[in-house]
């Protein structure tokens, strides 16, 4: 099984220190969304209307077939998307992502401010591919491409602080415990990124220059490794049901 969160290795991805540890917390965010938690917003549910079938319950939590589809809609306006656009893989993703909001929930320094939902978004509307055609950069075309796929300013913008916030218990929870040693750091220099170099015919940075990228790119799949033994130990741990569809119509 791949990472989680792990990418494709670019060697354009190594640019300069300045804007790194920006962009790697920007990144993980949005890997993480398209392939974990995208989170949803149910209009039905926050009318407390039924409006569709519960398709599965995750310790008590029903998921409804609306879900499904917002997920599969939410994960279009992500810039990195998962491949994986099917019904069942948006299921699997929203199991995921309950069982971590429930353990979430007994933690209670993740809250994020408004200026940093606000960092977070500016970002957002200037890596979305399809938002240059609708000149994003304005409130009028980021309103536009939004309605265009089903949401408004308001409901995305706290759908996307509570993406941040699960994040933020993911960080917490994992990357505090993993630490990079500098022969990790050599070792993937030599083994990975110097051959892909060699390959395409360009001449890499020393080590020095770029060992702090390397080292965020191992904690980076250090704490994806981490995070799917933890998710595949509470799948084991709690009750997660799948029902069929004539289980749901009961």
């Amino acid at each position: 099984m791949r990472s989680l969160i792990a990418h494709e290795w670019d060697p354009s991805r190594f640019r300069s220190h300045s804007c790194l540890r920006h962009e790697w917390g920007t990144h993980i965010l949005l890997l993480l969304l398209a392939v974990l938690v995208a989170a949803p917003f149910s209009r039905a549910q926050e009318q407390g209307t039924v409006l569709d079938r519960v398709v599965a319950v995750v310790n008590g939590d029903a998921i409804l077939e609306s879900d499904i589809d917002e997920e599969r809609r939410f994960g279009n306006i992500q810039p990195y998307r998962s491949r994986d656009d099917s019904r069942e893989s948006a299921l699997d993703r929203i199991i995921n992502r309950t069982l971590i909001q429930q353990e979430a929930r007994l933690q209670p320094n993740t809250q994020v401010s408004d200026a940093e939902l606000d960092r977070q978004l500016s970002k957002l509307r200037s890596d979305i591919p399809a938002c240059k055609q609708y000149h994003c950069e304005t409130d009028e075309g980021w309103q536009k491409y939004l309605a265009d796929n089903g949401f408004t300013p308001e409901e995305f913008r706290e759908r996307w602080r509570g993406s941040m916030q699960l994040l933020r218990f993911i960080q917490i929870r994992f990357r505090g415990g993993v630490h990079i040693t500098d022969e990790q750091i050599r070792e993937y220099y030599e083994k990975t990124m110097l051959p892909e170099y060699e390959r395409q015919k360009v001449a890499p940075p020393k080590l020095e220059t770029i060992s702090q990228r390397i080292e965020e790119v191992l904690l980076q799949q250090q704490v994806s490794n981490l995070l799917r033994d933890w998710l595949a130990s509470l799948r084991v741990q709690g009750s997660v049901r799948i029902l069929k569809q004539d289980e749901a119509s009961q």
